[in-house]
């Protein structure tokens, strides 16, 4: 089989975005170069790799054979470098984060400046995903680290504390739920509320909750951040669930109460997931403990 790293690593971007085009753009690559490369991988294979479908690809159960095994010589190339010493010559190399919505929007941001900073040869790729698919791609190696809320079963991956999570609504001055210092989320569950973006891992937990109560959340609006969800609640459009970290830097702007929510999923202890410490990259090891060592 004549596949060079380029081959691998290009399978490998368009395996885990589902896409040849943003493969390509990940790959660094042209989009008929990287078409090319791939039909020629399955020539040489004899078997379909990807099955195309109008809104993207999937991989066969060959093309998950074969990203499977480039995913392990791209990772044993990372340990190679970081071994001999590959920074003292400019080559950089990557960790793939997956985290949800809480920890990328109030506790990542700082924790990961710092460590960037301190480590101008690795540069991190951050995805926001929902607790249970940041557990699937860490156990299936399309992530080297995951961040998730508690809750979710995380199998046999190897975990380590994080950070806490408190869920809280927040609610215009005028709004019944306002005269409240507490409630449970049923009691508001049938409220107008002002959201998150479709693709928010945080939206779909709240929306998941609503769902087993038997409830559809009334969206007026997404939004694709808490602080914008902030302002829009103090402006009278409806509630919103955020979590008590964002709520700090909004309130002493915003006309907003912040109710506290008595359900249990409300508190979440946020947990580092890999599938073995010892078989990181050194960039990603590095990464776990810088997370682990900085403070709230």
């Amino acid at each position: 089989m004549r596949f060079d790293l380029t081959d691998l690593r290009l399978f490998l971007r368009v395996a885990e975005s589902s896409n040849i085009t943003r493969g390509a753009e990940q790959a660094g690559l042209a989009l008929a170069s990287a078409s090319a490369r791939i039909r020629a991988m399955e020539e040489e294979l004899g078997v379909p790799l990807l099955e195309r479908g109008r809104r993207g690809v999937r991989t066969t159960p060959a093309g998950q054979a074969l990203a499977f095994h480039a995913r392990t010589v791209l990772e044993q190339m990372e340990r190679m470098r970081g071994e001999l010493g590959a920074y003292a010559r400019g080559l950089k190399g990557h960790v793939r984060l997956w985290a949800n919505s809480a920890a990328v929007a109030e506790f990542l941001p700082d924790p990961l400046a710092g460590f960037l900073a301190a480590n101008p040869h690795i540069d991190i790729d951050l995805d926001e995903k929902p607790s249970p698919r940041i557990v699937e791609g860490v156990a299936e190696g399309l992530a080297d680290i995951g961040i998730v809320a508690d809750g979710v079963d995380v199998g046999d991956l190897e975990t380590r504390p994080f950070r806490i999570d408190r869920l809280v609504v927040v609610a215009p001055p005028d709004h019944p739920a306002a005269a409240f210092r507490q409630v449970a989320f049923r009691e508001i569950v049938d409220a107008e509320f002002v959201g998150l973006g479709r693709h928010s891992a945080l939206q779909e937990h709240i929306r998941c909750h609503a769902a087993r109560m038997g409830r559809t959340l009334k969206l007026r609006v997404r939004m694709g951040g808490f602080d914008a969800v902030c302002r829009l609640v103090a402006q009278g459009v409806g509630l919103g669930v955020v979590p008590e970290m964002a709520v700090r830097r909004c309130a002493a702007n915003l006309p907003i109460r912040v109710i506290g929510l008595t359900d249990a999923w409300a508190l979440r202890h946020l947990t580092i997931c890999l599938r073995r410490f010892d078989q990181l990259s050194p960039q990603a090891r590095l990464l776990v403990e810088a997370l682990g060592v900085c403070g709230d």
